[in-house]
């Protein structure tokens, strides 16, 4: 049976994927920290099985900042700062379920192990250097991992921003289970832009609709109340 276990050991049977984490090894050796902590790194992976995959959220980076990453995207630990692009992610769950109410942490644990992947393209980065990590070989591990998991069963996909877009998209339409699967697209949360759609995008409710259509339980997204969306249904 398919598993991101066997995935993953296939990948390190791969030269970039030695070489890979040479460079990464190479960096927790010398004086600046990398994020997250190396138990952390694959916790997508670890807390929402390929088989319990029912959507993928796609960001970039870690947060490059001390104890934010914790190894799945957008997320941070309890008793961490919600950073701004999350606080607009509740803002639109906010708008899409008017009677939710937006949580006082920003740990998205709950939702990775409803079957959201919470999956960055790249899984490290340098303390204080954002995108530090990225030509490393990550995001070809990321983009391997997004296709087999297309080539097993369809999900809802979430691509927030043009890098999420460009590299997951042409993924998921070559895929065996393009036309069974859902891909929505907007632009990214960061306050730089979310003012220009992502507030107001409706890909919760969208997504929760997705579900029912299939005989799926809702993901819930702040409280029990995100499973009664108003005025949006999936044809």
């Amino acid at each position: 049976m398919a598993s991101w276990q066997t995935f993953i050991q296939q990948q390190e049977q791969q030269e970039y994927y030695q070489q890979l984490q040479q460079r990464i090894a190479a960096e927790r050796a010398g004086e600046v920290p990398i994020y997250p902590p190396e138990h952390q790194v694959f916790r997508a992976f670890q807390l929402t099985p390929l088989e319990q995959v029912r959507v993928v959220i796609v960001g970039q980076d870690p947060y490059h900042q001390p104890n934010q990453a914790h190894g799945l995207a957008f997320s941070v630990a309890q008793g961490v700062k919600v950073p701004p692009s999350l606080q607009n992610i509740y803002k639109a769950i906010q708008h899409d379920f008017p009677n939710s109410e937006i949580p006082q942490h920003g740990d998205l644990a709950a939702w990775a192990k409803q079957g959201v992947l919470l999956l960055n393209t790249s899984l490290t980065v340098r303390d204080s250097a954002a995108g530090s990590h990225a030509k490393f070989g990550w995001q070809q591990f990321t983009a391997a991992a997004l296709a087999f998991l297309a080539e097993h069963h369809a999900c809802v996909y979430l691509l927030w921003g043009k890098h999420a877009q460009e590299m997951a998209k042409p993924l998921v339409e070559n895929s065996r289970t393009a036309e069974q699967s859902l891909v929505l697209s907007s632009v990214h949360p960061s306050p730089l832009s979310a003012h220009r759609g992502f507030l107001t995008c409706g890909h919760f409710a969208a997504t929760n609709a997705w579900l029912a259509s299939r005989g799926q339980a809702p993901i819930i997204w702040l409280n029990e109340d995100t499973n009664k969306a108003k005025q949006f249904t999936f044809l």
